[in-house]
C-alpha cells in the first residue's frame, strides 16, 4: 500500500504528466505566479491567452499540494446553504458569487474540452448523501434554498438514491445535475500543459525565497535568480511553506484522507455508482465517495492518514467501506494519501490585496477545483487589466482570524475521536 502523501492513486494513474526545468536565468515578466495548482495554473493559462508574458513557479511539482491530493468533485457553489452565504456576502454580492461558481462546472468541463485535458472528466452531477434522517431534513432545506435562488438540484428519496449508489444506507440524497468528477492531478497537470502551450513559462523546483516590492516591479529571489513582474499572485494556499510574503493566507488547516480500492469485479461496477456520480454525506465529520476510470472506489474523511492516527483513520475507511458496500467488506485498499484543506472560518474564499496589482487567494474550504479555476481566470484578468472587478467577491485590503492553529488541532483531534469510535448504523 503506497503511503507517501504525495503518491497517490491520482500521481500513478496521470496521463496527463508535465516536467518543467527549474529557473536558471534572471527574468522579467508581466506576470509572476507563486504556487503550481488550480488557481496558479488556471491564472498563468489565462494570462498567456491574454498575451502576457507569465512565469509560474512551483516549489516541488505541478499539482503537489491540495490540486493533486483532492477527491476530484467538481461542483457547483460553496459549502455553505445559499441562505448563509446571502446573510454573509449580502444578496447581490452572494447572488453574484453564487451565480458565477454555479456555472462554474460547466466552465470547467467546457475548458477541459476546449484544451483537450485527459482527466476521466465525467459529468454525471453528484450526489450529497443523507447519512440520517436529520441528514434528510438538511437536505431539503437546502433543496428549498437552492431552487430558490435557480440552482436546478433535485431532491431524491432512499429508493432512487439506493439505485444510483447501490448502496442501502442512505434517507435520500440531493442531486446536482450541474457537477461532476474528474481526476483532479491530470486536470491541474493539463490546465499546466495548456498554459505553457499558450506561451506561460512555467517552472517545477523553483521556491520563491523571498520578494518585495522594488520600484515598479515586483521582485522575487528564485532558485538564486532574480525575477522582475508588474504584477504578483501568490496562490498557495493551504501549502504556503516558508515564504516570507507581505500578505499570508489565514486559515485553519483540515487534513483530508483518501482510501481507493483494487478495481472491482464487472458485475459490482454494474451495481456501484453506476452512473458515475460522486458523492459525499451530510455527517458532521464528512465522508465522500466516488469510482475512477479503472473502477476503485475511493473512500474519503477527514483526519490525517499518516502520524499518531494513522491507523484510527484506516481502520475508519475499512468499517466505512463495510458499512455502505458490506459485499466488498474484503476488498482491499491499494492506495491510501492525505492532503490539506486551507479553511476559513466562514468557509468563503478571500482575494486579499496587498500591493500594487498583487494579491493572495485562499480558503476555498474543501471546494477547490470550480473556485480555483474561476478565481486564478479572474486573477489574470484582475491583475494584467488593474480591473478588481473581475473577482466574484470583494478584493478585500487586509483579513485576521484567531486561534488558526487550535482550530486546526482539534479539527484534527475531533477526526480521529469520531473515527476512533466504530461507525453505528445508519437512523
Amino acid at each position: 500500500m503506497t503511503t507517501d502523501p504525495g503518491n497517490s492513486l491520482w500521481r500513478a494513474s496521470t496521463v496527463e504528466r508535465l516536467e518543467t526545468p527549474p529557473l536558471a536565468c534572471d527574468r522579467q515578466v508581466d506576470l509572476a505566479i507563486v504556487g503550481g495548482g488550480f488557481t496558479g495554473c488556471s491564472a498563468a493559462l489565462e494570462a498567456a491567452r491574454m498575451g502576457a508574458s507569465v512565469a509560474l513557479f512551483e516549489a516541488n511539482s505541478f499539482a503537489h499540494g491540495g490540486s493533486g491530493r483532492n477527491v476530484g468533485l467538481v461542483n457547483a457553489g460553496l459549502w455553505l446553504p445559499p441562505d448563509t452565504v446571502l446573510a454573509q456576502l449580502g444578496e447581490t454580492a452572494g447572488r453574484r458569487l453564487m451565480d458565477v461558481l454555479g456555472q462554474g462546472p460547466q466552465r470547467v468541463f467546457d475548458l477541459i474540452a476546449r484544451e483537450g485535458i485527459e482527466c476521466e472528466a465525467t459529468h454525471a452531477g453528484t450526489l450529497h448523501l443523507a447519512h440520517s434522517a436529520a441528514g434528510m431534513k438538511d437536505l431539503a432545506r437546502r433543496h428549498r434554498q437552492g431552487n430558490r435562488v435557480g440552482a436546478p438540484v433535485q431532491l431524491l428519496d432512499a429508493g432512487e438514491t439506493a439505485r444510483r449508489t447501490g448502496s442501502q444506507a442512505f434517507h435520500g440524497a440531493l442531486l446536482d445535475p450541474r457537477a461532476g468528477t474528474v481526476q483532479p492531478l491530470a486536470y491541474c497537470n493539463g490546465l499546466a500543459r495548456a498554459a505553457q502551450r499558450a506561451g506561460a513559462e512555467l517552472h517545477e523546483h523553483s521556491p520563491v525565497r523571498a520578494l518585495r516590492r522594488d520600484g515598479s516591479d515586483w521582485l522575487l529571489e528564485v532558485n538564486g535568480h532574480r525575477v522582475r513582474a508588474g504584477a504578483l499572485l501568490l496562490a498557495t494556499n493551504a501549502y504556503h511553506m516558508g515564504l516570507d510574503a507581505p500578505a499570508r493566507p489565514v486559515s485553519s488547516i483540515v487534513h483530508y484522507s483518501q482510501f481507493a480500492t483494487a478495481p472491482l469485479p464487472d458485475d459490482m461496477r454494474a451495481r456501484i455508482l453506476a452512473g458515475g456520480e460522486g458523492c459525499w454525506d451530510t455527517a458532521l465529520v464528512m465522508s465522500s465517495f466516488r469510482m475512477d476510470a479503472a473502477g476503485r472506489l475511493i473512500v474519503g474523511g477527514m483526519g490525517k492518514a499518516s502520524g499518531p492516527g494513522s491507523r484510527i483513520h484506516a481502520g475508519w475507511a475499512r468499517r466505512k467501506l463495510r458499512q455502505i458496500y458490506p459485499e466488498l467488506a474484503k476488498m482491499p485498499f491499494e492506495y491510501q494519501w492525505y492532503g490539506r484543506i486551507a479553511m476559513t472560518s466562514d468557509h468563503v474564499p478571500k482575494v486579499l490585496r496587498f500591493g500594487p496589482r498583487a494579491c493572495t487567494i485562499f480558503g476555498y474550504s474543501g471546494r477547490g477545483i470550480v473556485p480555483g479555476t474561476i478565481f486564478g481566470t479572474a486573477a489574470a484578468q484582475a491583475l494584467l487589466q488593474d480591473a478588481p472587478e473581475a473577482f466574484p467577491l470583494a478584493v478585500q485590503d487586509s483579513y485576521h482570524e484567531r486561534f488558526t492553529g487550535l482550530r486546526t488541532a482539534w479539527f484534527e483531534l475531533g477526526a480521529t475521536l469520531f473515527h476512533a469510535v466504530r461507525p453505528l448504523p445508519f437512523t
